[in-house]
């Protein structure tokens, strides 16, 4: 049986597989960018807030499998269909094949990686804060492919894309969703 998950609930799970630190503060981060864009979009703030905080669930425990063993636990706790497709979706052409459809999908799968960047690019302001960034200056560290060098720009520039908005719009979102839980993951 399908329930729609409590906040604390999504939060239980993700905890039971996941123990580092800087994990959580990159699904926080997610769940805080998420919340944002839906509240812009007047979509399902809590929804896209419980699939942001979960998408990396299998991230820790099963790195191997990631975004495979992600239905699998949700499935197991009655988690709707709904958030598990959008979690798994997150890791199309990289861990799975599972192509994101709906806009909720598509916008995990640009701020994933884009929250990386964001961080790491916070990090080494004077500030070490995300309460005095703009765009200009993360699109300034996004030219440098040294700096961050994990985060795959590629998949930043094709969930743009496939939401069809500019990328500067994109990083500012993201930057408005993460100044919202910048004392949760220290920012």
């Amino acid at each position: 049986m399908t329930k729609t998950p409590t906040y604390e609930e999504a939060m239980a799970v993700f905890k039971e597989f996941n123990k580092s630190e800087s994990l959580l503060k990159h699904a926080i981060a997610v769940e805080g960018v998420m919340r944002y864009i839906a509240r812009k979009k007047g979509e399902d703030e809590a929804k896209w807030g419980i699939i942001g905080l979960i998408h990396d669930l299998d991230y820790e425990s099963f790195p191997e499998q990631h975004c495979k063993k992600t239905p699998e636990i949700l499935a197991q706790r009655g988690f709707p269909e709904e958030y598990i497709r959008a979690a798994a979706s997150h890791g199309w052409g990289i861990c799975t094949d599972i192509e994101p459809r709906t806009e909720l999908e598509k916008t995990l799968y640009a701020v994933d990686e884009l929250t990386g960047l964001i961080t790491a690019a916070a990090l080494v302001r004077p500030s070490r804060s995300v309460n005095d960034m703009e765009a200009k200056s993360v699109i300034k560290k996004w030219k440098d492919k040294a700096f961050a060098a994990g985060v795959n720009r590629s998949i930043i520039e094709k969930g743009a894309q496939m939401l069809g908005v500019p990328l500067a719009d994109l990083i500012t979102d993201a930057i408005m969703g993460m100044r919202e839980v910048a004392d949760r993951i220290g920012l």
